[in-house]
């Protein structure tokens, strides 16, 4: 079987000629920006399953043991939300008909708000259709020409972009440096209407966590707002799994959560003040200008919430399994790097080198991909290896064998 090809997202610069070149059909334009990417080895193409994700998944009449899913409790394909979703989309629809704001703004759009916002511990929610809309409308709706936004150098994309869109200064301090950030307030803060700190929880390539404790001080200490993603945390670190901030007992002004991970949906919400909620409800423009989630999703999300405040047993099969994949793997010589979560990225550094080791597992029956810049910095190509839940100590075993 040909193996797929795992490249990184394409180099905007790679293709800064053909941006100058004039008077240039647009069928052709567009040709030459493939061709350009397939010469970089930038070109990408899908990889479709044959069916649902889970610990092995069905690809090309070959089933493969899964380590590249965000689906960390294997709930994704459970059988209560399923039904939830059957059920909502029957009661309620399959889409919403037009934005929130509008009519698209249903009841069980208000329960599962309603529902989250008790999960989160905080007084109020609003769902977005996806995390990446999430983040760049928060950001953009809380800050703007005239305020100060500080970001975490390893940030996810969606924070970056909502950083840049908001049009306020945006100043970048090293990962996880407290002292950096608390220097860069104290120089720039008294020079802005208002600022914002923005971070990751758990930061989704290199399972490393945020000093959340530290940075709440510090922002508090200069009247700075502070927005936390807790994509990669939520459903697998804290009490019920409430995120990182609840296992630390810390707070923030904004938090951002996603459905699509650890809750086995898809969305993602913003939760805060009413205050909060209520500008991003009339500001952010990823939510004013975008039809609603689809009710169907919507009607599950409460029994998402359940689940997972009720997976403790699953949380723990998700820590005996990354903690068997991690030791297994430096016991072979890899350059495994554990943090916090399920996230296990092992190191590699050259990215040709990791697109061949990732293609051997492809050989072998195990999917794990290669992430490579402009995702990771250069020179630190690795593999994102994840297991679920569901991945079973026979899996494990069969997974490291794979590995050569």
């Amino acid at each position: 079987m040909t193996s797929p090809r795992l490249l990184p997202t394409p180099s905007l610069d790679a293709l800064d000629s053909l941006r100058h070149t004039s008077d240039v059909r647009f069928p052709d334009h567009v040709r030459a920006q493939l061709s350009a990417l397939r010469t970089s080895s930038l070109h990408r193409t899908l990889l479709t399953l044959d069916g649902p994700t889970g610990a092995t998944v069905d690809i090309q009449g070959r089933t493969y043991i899964q380590l590249a899913s965000n689906d960390y409790l294997a709930l994704a394909h459970h059988p209560r939300l399923t039904a939830a979703i059957a059920t909502g989309a029957e009661r309620n629809g399959g889409g919403a008909g037009a934005s929130r704001l509008i009519t698209g703004h249903q009841r069980v759009h208000a329960d599962a708000e309603r529902a989250l916002a008790e999960f989160m511990h905080q007084p109020a929610a609003l769902l977005f259709p996806t995390g990446y809309m999430a983040n760049v409308g928060a950001i953009q709706a809380l800050v703007g020409r005239g305020d100060l936004v500080l970001s975490d150098a390893l940030n996810h994309a969606s924070l970056i972009d909502g950083c840049r869109l908001s049009g306020a200064k945006v100043l970048v301090y090293p990962h996880r440096d407290v002292a950096a950030a608390r220097a860069l307030l104290e120089t720039h803060r008294p020079h802005h209407r208002a600022a914002l700190l923005v971070t990751d929880a758990i930061f989704s390539m290199d399972a490393t966590a945020a000093p959340l404790l530290e940075l709440r001080a510090v922002a508090v200490a200069h009247d700075t707002g502070l927005l936390v993603d807790e994509a990669h945390a939520l459903g697998v670190m804290g009490p019920q799994g409430a995120g990182l901030l609840a296992a630390l007992g810390a707070q923030a002004d904004v938090v951002i959560g996603t459905l699509g991970k650890a809750l086995g949906l898809m969305g993602a919400f913003a939760s805060g003040s009413p205050d909060v909620v209520d500008l991003l409800l009339n500001r952010a423009r990823s939510f004013v200008f975008a039809t609603a989630l689809s009710p169907a999703i919507a009607a599950a999300i409460p029994d998402a919430v359940d689940l997972v405040r009720a997976a403790d047993d699953r949380r723990s099969r998700l820590r005996d399994a990354t903690t068997a994949l991690a030791e297994g793997l430096l016991e072979r010589g890899y350059d495994v790097r554990p943090g916090v979560g399920p996230i296990l990225p092992v190191w590699v550094g050259d990215s040709a080198d990791a697109v061949a080791l990732s293609n051997v597992l492809w050989e072998r029956g195990v999917l794990a991909r290669a992430i490579r810049p402009p995702t990771v910095p250069p020179g630190t190509a690795r593999l994102r290896v994840v297991p679920t839940a569901s991945t079973t100590p026979e899996l494990v075993r069969q997974a490291l064998a794979a590995f050569p």
